[in-house]
């Protein structure tokens, strides 16, 4: 068994997708993990919500196109909750659209439906431990996608950022949590969120997401 947190226990996780039949694939295949465990399931988004509040899992894996309240919106109400975990769409769609409106809404991954069982576990324990995840294939998606938003007034320009800016930087191109970065760095969370804050800004990015990308691709996080 391996540790999932600072904690020996098992990473809590909630799925919210309509499909019966997937949800029990999911379950099945976290039956076999101990490191990972599966505390509750909803086919509804209203339903996930209300569960996420009452179980408080560490995260959530959530469908993107459901009957009623989209996956989108339903992201948006978990964020405005006091839901703190960690929330990953998954998903068959691998629309550049549906990507970057799920990561600039506060997804901390996004992961397609069809990819082998193994990977999925893997992906899972990258995000119990505070960790980013995106499906492999979708990550040169992500790279047009920015490439393709270079039509700005102001480029992105590295110089401009502090030393500790620079180093939140790199720590979120390693696709680091802001509770991960602070302990990493000795700060704050909260000071991490102010400087994640300024250096968007600074940037003329407008997510993180973007802003990891960006570094992944001008060599920062090296």
């Amino acid at each position: 068994m391996m540790a999932t947190s600072a904690h020996d226990t098992p990473a809590s996780i909630l799925i919210i997708d309509d499909h019966p039949l997937l949800r029990r694939g999911v379950s099945q295949l976290l039956e076999l993990e101990d490191d990972l465990e599966l505390v509750g399931e909803a086919g509804e988004p209203e339903e996930g919500v209300r569960l996420a509040a009452e179980l408080d899992p560490d995260m959530i894996l959530l469908d993107l196109n459901m009957p009623g309240m989209n996956g989108i919106e339903t992201l948006k109400r978990l964020r405005e909750t006091d839901y703190a975990g960690r929330i990953v769409m998954f998903t068959v769609s691998d629309h550049e659209e549906d990507v970057v409106d799920a990561l600039q809404s506060g997804a901390d991954g996004y992961l397609l439906k069809d990819m082998d069982p193994d990977e999925m576990v893997r992906q899972l324990r990258q995000v119990a431990l505070g960790r980013m995840v995106i499906s492999e294939s979708l990550t040169a998606l992500l790279a047009e996608a920015l490439r393709s938003q270079r039509s700005r007034p102001v480029a992105p320009d590295l110089h401009s950022l502090t030393q500790r800016e620079r180093e939140i930087l790199r720590e979120l191109a390693a696709g680091l949590s802001n509770k991960l970065i602070a302990r990493k760095l000795d700060i704050t969370e909260g000071t991490v969120k102010v400087h994640v804050k300024h250096l968007l800004k600074k940037l003329n990015l407008r997510s993180r997401v973007e802003a990891a990308v960006w570094a992944v691709q001008e060599g920062v996080d090296r």
